[in-house]
């Protein structure tokens, strides 16, 4: 259990900013196991985001709240996330060739590709957050809480099965992912299936159209697998915080669709 512990905390200070003990350390076994909680840290980032949504819904209204959530997880883990899928647009746009595209990725230097990726992004990702809220009016807060943190759970959960699947792309150690991607045993793949499924089974007692999210997660996947193995023999950690992003904002949607239509 105490290894367990450490482990979880290895995985809260890779992926976030959260103060975690001062006895844990970037070792590389720990980080390798760290992906089985990969899917649990959605679970802070959602509870917290919607910890913020709460407060500032009473104070300011939805409107402003949704971008104060938004912002809350971007702060939580240090725009991890954004900043892949900003790189992933650069490189891909830029570059040609596996060598060009993860030049360009490893480059600290936001590009135009980037950045109008960033603000469709977070354009789709406030108004379909928005949306479904509006959507959610008169639905009791754990309820809301659930989705908050099944968005981010199951968007985890798409992205790290690509580590199960493909091979890390780079051949050195200049990406500060390496670590994760180097091994992986049964406890990795089925603790992120646990903690990325879970919160969705919760919700599916209330109602049980929600289950069709799982059909674009898994197109998501097979696509951005198949994509990045053609152009990059592979994945990186900017790949995968592009499949992240990718699928937060494709869960908030069809969220939107089955409580809107179903």
């Amino acid at each position: 259990m105490k290894n367990e512990i450490r482990i979880f905390f290895t995985a809260m200070m890779f992926y976030t900013q959260l103060p975690c003990p001062k006895w844990v350390d970037h070792d590389p076994e720990h980080l390798n196991k760290s992906t089985r909680y990969f899917p649990l840290i959605g679970w802070l980032v959602g509870g917290l985001s919607f910890l913020v949504f709460w407060i500032s819904n009473f104070l300011f209204g939805a409107e402003i709240a949704v971008i104060l959530s938004l912002a809350a997880g971007v702060y939580i883990t240090g725009s991890f996330h954004e900043d892949g899928f900003a790189d992933v647009f650069d490189g891909f746009g830029g570059g040609w060739t596996k060598a060009k595209i993860l030049d360009i990725m490893k480059d600290s230097r936001l590009g135009t590709y980037g950045v109008v990726a960033l603000i469709f992004l977070f354009g789709l990702k406030y108004l379909a957050l928005h949306k479904l809220l509006m959507s959610l009016k008169f639905t009791p807060d754990y309820i809301v809480l659930l989705f908050f943190i099944t968005y981010h759970a199951l968007a985890r959960l798409t992205a790290i099965q690509i580590t199960f699947t493909s091979t890390y792309s780079r051949e050195d150690e200049s990406s500060k992912s390496k670590p994760i991607a180097k091994a992986y045993s049964y406890k990795e793949v089925i603790g992120a299936y646990i903690f990325g499924l879970a919160p969705l089974l919760v919700l599916l007692a209330f109602r049980w159209q929600l289950i069709f999210v799982l059909a674009p997660l898994i197109l998501l996947y097979l696509i951005s697998q198949r994509y990045f193995n053609k152009w990059l023999d592979g994945y990186t950690g900017d790949c995968l915080g592009a499949v992240e992003q990718f699928a937060e904002v494709i869960t908030l949607l069809t969220f939107l669709v089955v409580w809107k239509f179903m």
